[in-house]
């Protein structure tokens, strides 16, 4: 498994402190994040999930909690627009350069805009995808933020 990704790469650029954590992926887990946690053997709450959405018809990116399930009006709201749904993992793919299960938040081939979901800000550091299955970053959340020059909202029911 390589190291570097252009999520990785898009931090050490950014001159980011950040480390690594490796599990074996399962392709067949229902929920990717809440397998990552296991296999890491860290709480789910501590892993967030990467979920790539439509706001009124634009690409947008949702950072919440594995063991959380995000708010559609909630995450309108908090990227300023009326009507969120779900993107097709064809086209989160596409818009990406990830594969569905390793999709990062960071180094996508388009910067969307991204809301980060505030229980991030009750950890020292968090774990979220590195842009490919089986690879972690672990970073502080106020890194991510500046990182991402996101949003940090409520996002979850």
């Amino acid at each position: 498994m390589s190291k570097t990704t252009p999520a990785t790469q898009a931090l050490t650029k950014a001159g980011i402190a950040f480390s690594l954590a490796n599990y074996d992926y399962d392709p067949n887990a229902e929920r990717v994040g809440l397998q990552a946690a296991e296999a890491m053997g860290v709480p789910p709450s501590e892993v967030f999930k990467t979920l790539m959405a439509e706001l009124d018809g634009k690409p947008i990116c949702a950072i919440v909690p594995s063991d959380e399930e995000v708010n559609m009006k909630k995450l309108a709201a908090a990227l300023g627009g009326k009507s969120a749904h779900m993107m097709k993992p064809a086209d989160a793919e596409r818009l990406t350069g990830y594969k569905v299960g390793g999709i990062s938040p960071l180094g996508q081939r388009k910067l969307v805009p991204t809301a980060l979901d505030e229980l991030a800000t009750l950890y020292d550091e968090i774990f979220l995808n590195g842009g490919q299955r089986g690879l972690q970053i672990r970073i502080r959340p106020n890194d991510l933020v500046k990182a991402l020059e996101c949003v940090v909202a409520d996002l979850v029911r």
